[in-house]
């Protein structure tokens, strides 16, 4: 399973910091049901902590616009090699308070379509859990997702790595998707910035079909650079991705989370197979 996805690097983490605003665009709700909230608007339901829940990402209506910031498209074009701080606190900027670990990957998306080949619900979450028990399918996502990496935590624990854009790619304009891919061509630097969340979910033995183990589901919400990772993804290419890993938007312990830099750098360099 380890490296099946991705050119694998870890360029730097940080140390997690106090990021957010008063007037939030992006909140994490946690009412009756777990939330990812855009402008006040459901725009993504979550894993629930319910135990033995199975991992979730699930596009709602509210997903309908990016976040993207005119004043940062040409230093992001270009590419930052570091953790740089006016990225940071202008995305932050955008979060509700709280904390945050910054980390610049790079990553190399794959596109995967939900119920094709390659699509995490399908394949991975039903070999542990089983289908649904009400609908008897595997959980649906609602959109098109990149897969970027997994890697075995333990012997009894995996982790998969998920960037979900904002918008669907068949939104995206073909004519800045090839303007990135020109950029792509030359290039790993071009960046995209996301909000992160990662949950850690366990089945039940009982539910268990063939491959029992818990699951930790590291996904990235593009905040800005949904035409850059349609092209990277399009061509082969790696690009960079910042991740503001939220602390309390995660269903893990600040020590589960705290691990996710080690997980990524032990994989540095490695290539996914063509």
């Amino acid at each position: 399973m380890e490296g099946r996805y991705g050119a694998l690097m870890l360029h730097v983490a940080g140390e997690p910091r106090s990021l957010g605003s008063a007037e939030p665009r992006l909140v994490f709700g946690d009412q009756a049901r777990r939330l990812l909230l855009l402008d006040e608007q459901p725009a993504f339901e979550l894993s629930q902590w319910c135990g033995t829940c199975q991992f979730l990402f699930q596009r709602l209506e509210g997903a309908n616009d990016s976040l993207s910031l005119d004043a940062l498209q040409a230093r992001l074009s270009a590419g930052v090699d570091d953790l740089d701080d006016e990225v940071i606190s202008s995305f932050g900027a955008l979060l509700e308070q709280g904390t945050y670990l910054p980390i610049l990957l790079s990553v190399q998306p794959r596109l995967t379509l939900p119920g094709q080949p390659g699509d995490y619900y399908s394949e991975e979450q039903v070999s542990s859990w089983g289908l649904s028990g009400f609908w008897g399918l595997p959980e649906y996502p609602a959109t098109a997702y990149y897969r970027t990496f997994e890697t075995k935590v333990d012997e009894g624990t995996h982790l998969f790595e998920f960037v979900v854009p904002m918008l669907p790619p068949a939104w995206n304009d073909a004519a800045k998707v090839a303007e990135h891919a020109e950029r792509l061509a030359s290039s790993d630097r071009p960046t995209a910035v996301a909000v992160s969340t990662l949950d850690v979910c366990q089945p039940a033995v009982a539910n268990q079909s063939t491959d029992y183990f818990a699951h930790w589901g590291l996904t990235h919400f593009l905040l800005d650079g949904h035409h850059k990772m349609q092209a990277a993804a399009e061509n082969g290419r790696p690009l960079r991705l910042l991740s503001l890993l939220s602390l309390r938007g995660s269903l893990a312990s600040p020590e589960q989370v705290g691990l996710i830099p080690r997980l990524r750098q032990k994989s540095a360099g490695r290539r996914q197979p063509r």
